[in-house]
């Protein structure tokens, strides 16, 4: 079969690996393969059971793969057969140097940049799809600009908005598509190029055109908005359960104002996952490099009081099992950041195991998508740790439980049965405010949610 464009991603993520599959889904006479250097990682995509958890995906990956959607970990080869290439590699918080713990580690970035410099043979269009820094096409100009001057690029700017647990809804039917670019004719031509991919599914009039810088900054600030929103409902919780108001409530009555309105107003123990915290923290250290402090500690706090609020759940959970952990065993309900996904990356659930361990408690975790990453992020600690797939068993015996995910199946257990097989008096820390707490109560659970009043015993 002849496709009429060839697409590569590079980079086998949550990001690179949805999305790549919707455009192959949607665009059945272009021809798209996603590479990746982690060989397990396409052999996965390439399996019947994906390295990435979305609800609906795989049944896109088997409708669409080997007919116009394929999974290599060639590369260089890929590099010179594509025309369009998005590059979705991963750009964490850099953990040394200069704007260690807050600037992005981009050598993932600039390494791939370095190979489609080296292995393209003939023009390409290079699609920022990773979140970056603004700024950073620049840097991706001038180290493509370094070559065979023959050999032309247009680099754009392609931020995703997608979610985790929703990545399938979201890309085939997103608020808006975000796509920068230079004002030059070239630039513009490219463009258009990419317009046209997204109009194979979706009404012109949700495809924003920017210039380059416009849409590198618009997604960091948007991730920095909606986390400020968790922050700032975070923070009215602690309130709440001194007032003894009910934050569920105050935030119904916010969410009403149609100037506010209700998204990203559940409290909770904190945002997690690999973008609210990374992208924050890039924010403010462009912040202070720009010379604007004042800026960057206003986004900065959004950051704080997140870990302001799992300091306050530990310590919850501390005083009200009479100021002792040590020998109890606390299940905690959910691992990953967020319900219908398996990542774990910067999951509440991870400082508040380790704090937990500290405590010297047993601690007995329990999820249906992510206990395998659980295992991987807890390797290096030291305690009693065990990973238990049945909620019930994983139960049985413990003193506490603490719900740290809003999976949908923790809100239906059967909290009686429950409550049965633990340890008298049993507790209940309900960090999403997911579970019906006074029936819990009447079971005779002692409950505690966020940001409302406690129910207990004594």
């Amino acid at each position: 079969m002849k496709f009429k464009k060839k697409i590569l991603g590079i980079g086998a993520g949550y990001v690179g690996g949805p999305s790549m599959v919707m455009i192959a889904s949607k665009c059945p006479d272009y021809r798209v393969t996603v590479v990746d250097v982690n060989p397990e990682r396409i052999a996965a995509w390439n399996s019947d059971r994906l390295p990435v958890y979305e609800p609906g995906l795989d049944a896109i990956v088997k409708k669409t793969r080997g007919r116009n959607l394929f999974f290599s970990t060639d590369v260089e080869a890929q590099i010179q057969d594509n025309d369009i290439i998005f590059v979705c590699v991963n750009t964490p918080t850099k953990t040394f140097g200069a704007g260690a713990g807050m600037a992005a580690d981009l050598q993932y970035w600039e390494k791939t940049a370095r190979q489609i410099l080296e292995n393209a043979k003939s023009p390409k269009i290079v699609i920022e799809k990773s979140t970056l820094p603004i700024k950073t096409a620049q840097a991706m100009e001038r180290i493509l600009s370094s070559g065979n001057k023959k050999i032309t690029f247009d680099v754009l700017s392609n931020p995703e908005f997608m979610a985790e647990g929703t990545a399938v809804s979201d890309l085939e039917n997103p608020d808006r598509v975000l796509i920068g670019s230079r004002e030059t004719k070239s630039g513009l031509a490219a463009r258009a190029q990419l317009v046209e991919i997204y109009t194979r599914w979706l009404p012109r009039e949700k495809i924003i055109t920017s210039n380059i810088w416009s849409a590198e900054l618009s997604k960091l600030v948007a991730n920095a908005f909606l986390a400020q929103r968790v922050s700032s409902i975070n923070s009215i919780s602690a309130l709440c359960e001194k007032a003894d108001a009910d934050v569920s409530e105050v935030a119904h009555a916010v969410g009403t104002d149609s100037r506010i309105g209700s998204k990203f107003l559940k409290a909770g123990i904190g945002f997690g996952g690999s973008c609210f915290k990374k992208d924050i923290l890039n924010l403010v250290y462009l912040c202070r490099f720009y010379g604007l402090p004042e800026v960057a500690s206003y986004w900065e706090s959004v950051v704080r009081i997140n870990e302001y609020q799992q300091d306050r759940f530990i310590a919850n959970i501390l005083q009200s099992m009479f100021n002792t952990l040590a020998g109890k065993k606390i299940c905690v309900l959910g691992f990953a950041f967020k319900a219908d996904t398996g990542d774990t990356r910067e999951s509440p659930a991870i400082s508040i195991t380790r704090k937990l361990l500290a405590e010297r408690a047993e601690v007995v975790i329990t999820d249906p998508q992510a206990l395998a990453n659980a295992a991987v992020d807890l390797a290096q600690e030291k305690g009693n740790i065990r990973y238990v797939e049945d909620p019930y068993e994983a139960a049985r015996g413990c003193h506490a439980l603490a719900v740290m995910t809003d999976w949908e199946e923790y809100r239906k257990l059967d909290y009686r049965k429950i409550y049965k097989s633990m340890v008298k008096p049993a507790f209940l820390f309900d960090g999403r405010n997911i579970v019906d707490r006074r029936k819990c109560f009447e079971i005779g659970f002692n409950v505690f949610s966020i940001g409302k009043p406690a129910l207990t015993r004594y």
